[in-house]
């Protein structure tokens, strides 16, 4: 791509919010606590509907007590409904991360899948946790990470018109760097917990309000480097999704 050649005038707000999310949350990284791809699928899965610090309090204990795909697989469902109970709707997720186990086992080897459509045969697996998966445990960005937080600061952003999580993902992804797409997630979620709160955003602190259609504040011109300062080349295009 032509150094030269400007981008559109939202994918340069897009990448402008992305370079000030780096600046803000220099050291964001996912919160759930795990040591293993296998722990942290099951923690991504208990983490549907829950805090991540309340999955982070029951998964010491159920990782202590069935540490592998193996011990999982092989445990009484309802010894896994007793560890994560707390974190809500815990029969369907007992069961969801036993069944995901045993198919882990069966048809992969005892080892997580590194491709999403793999990822996606796991019950319990949707799209954010395949995500969530292949980025952190295993370095692949193949989309954008889309919880309530990004779902919620995306659209008040104007970066997208859906609420529908498979369409915000595909818009981000036309709008981002994808070396940056689990990078711009995580430090969305910290933005989305500490300044733009669901029911009480705090636009008159956030570094990214002159960004923002929604907030109450007029537009500043952009600034945003060239698209070659910021990895935007062929080789990485927007898969399909």
């Amino acid at each position: 791509m032509c150094a030269s050649r400007k981008l559109p005038a939202k994918q340069q707000r897009a990448i402008e919010i992305l370079l000030r999310l780096k600046r803000f949350y220099p050291d964001a990284t996912c919160s759930l606590d795990y040591e293993t791809p296998m722990q942290l699928l099951v923690a991504t899965i208990l983490s549907a509907q829950c805090t991540d610090v309340r999955v982070n309090m029951v998964t010491p204990e159920l990782f202590r007590r069935f540490p592998d795909a193996a011990a999982m697989a092989g445990a009484e469902v309802s010894e896994i409904e007793a560890l994560v109970r707390s974190t809500g709707f815990y029969r369907n997720k007992a069961k969801n991360i036993q069944a995901a186990c045993r198919m882990i086992m069966t048809e992969f080897g005892g080892d997580v899948p590194q491709v999403m459509e793999d990822l996606l045969k796991l019950p319990g697996v949707a799209r954010k946790t395949a995500n969530v998966v292949l980025a952190n445990a295993f370095g692949i960005n193949m989309g954008v990470t889309v919880d309530t937080h990004v779902k919620r600061l995306s659209y008040r952003l104007g970066l997208t018109k859906h609420t529908d999580p498979i369409r915000v993902e595909r818009d981000l992804m036309k709008l981002l760097p994808q070396p940056d797409w689990e990078n711009w997630s995580i430090r969305l979620i910290y933005h989305g917990r500490a300044v733009c709160m669901a029911r009480k955003p705090q636009c008159d602190r956030c570094e990214l309000a002159d960004l923002c259609p929604s907030a109450s504040l007029p537009l500043k011109p952009l600034s945003t480097p060239e698209p070659d300062d910021l990895a935007i080349t062929p080789e990485h295009p927007t898969p399909a999704i």
